[in-house]
C-alpha cells in the first residue's frame, strides 16, 4: 500500500489546539506519521515497537 492510500487518522482530541496536531496511519511497513496542517508534505514512517515506546513515553 502506497501512502497515498493509506488510511490517515487523527486523535479526536485534536479539535481546539489551532491545528497543531499529528496524523497517523497503519501501513504494512510500520506506522506513517505526518502534519496535519500539511498533509501533502513529508511523512515519517517508523516500526510498530518505536511507535509504541514513543506513545508510552508521551503518555508518562
Amino acid at each position: 500500500m502506497g501512502l497515498s492510500r493509506a488510511a490517515w487518522r487523527k486523535s479526536s482530541r485534536s479539535s481546539g489546539n489551532g491545528g497543531a496536531c499529528v496524523e497517523v496511519a497503519q501501513l504494512p511497513q510500520g506506522i506513517g506519521v505526518r502534519d496535519s496542517k500539511n498533509p501533502d508534505g513529508a511523512k515519517l514512517i517508523v516500526s510498530r515497537d518505536a511507535f509504541a515506546a514513543l506513545v508510552a513515553d508521551l503518555k508518562r
